[in-house]
């Protein structure tokens, strides 16, 4: 017997110290899982409210009279140094401007020179609007020019046409188209009938 517990008493004391470790661990395992309690909420007291202090009213300033202090003495008046006036300087007088001279006016159309055939314009002029072709603006242009009856056109010579012609503008070519001169020698002899039978009534 005691040879048994010599040979097998260490090896059940190794297993019952195993057993009890395995009980311990497992009890303290089944603790831990066990679902913990709840805990209650803890009520927190709301915080007081204090009112805010209400200003003190501010003590009415106390106005102490100043003492008055004497005005000092104006100072007196200092008269003004006489100042010599600076002489002005003359005034600088500009050239007098260069004018250029005014563009001569466009002379009218110069009349014919004296021949024959142009004279200076008479009062009584032949009424010049009877000879065909003439208007009211050729027949003043003619007076302008010194042509004012029907003897001087009827003694023009081919110089006097061409000196004539020059000068009449848009009627350029006129006296000759309308034969002024043959026209002229027929009214300047008062041959009316020979006019009109050439020329047609006037």
């Amino acid at each position: 017997m005691q040879e048994f517990f010599m040979d097998y008493g260490l090896w059940l004391l190794a297993a019952l110290l195993v057993v009890i470790a395995l009980v311990f661990l497992l009890s303290g395992k089944k603790k831990t899982d066990a679902p913990a309690e709840p805990v209650a909420p803890v009520a927190v007291p709301p915080a007081p409210v204090t009112a805010a202090p209400v200003p003190l009213m501010a003590e009415p300033a106390v106005v102490v009279p100043v003492a008055s202090v004497p005005a000092e003495p104006a100072p007196a008046p200092v008269e003004p140094v006489p100042v010599e006036p600076t002489p002005e300087p003359a005034p600088v007088v500009d050239p007098a401007p260069v004018v250029d001279p005014a563009p001569a006016a466009e002379a009218a159309p110069a009349p014919a020179p004296a021949s024959p055939a142009v004279t200076t314009p008479a009062a009584d002029g032949d009424d010049l609007l009877k000879l065909k072709g003439v208007g009211p603006k050729l027949k003043a242009l003619l007076i302008e020019l010194g042509v004012t009856r029907f003897a001087q056109i009827a003694a023009w010579t081919d110089s006097d046409v061409a000196l004539i012609d020059a000068k009449l503008g848009n009627f350029k070519g006129r006296p000759v188209r309308d034969q002024w001169i043959d026209q002229a020698k027929y009214l300047a002899a008062g041959d009316l009938a020979g006019f009109e039978a050439k020329y047609g009534k006037l």
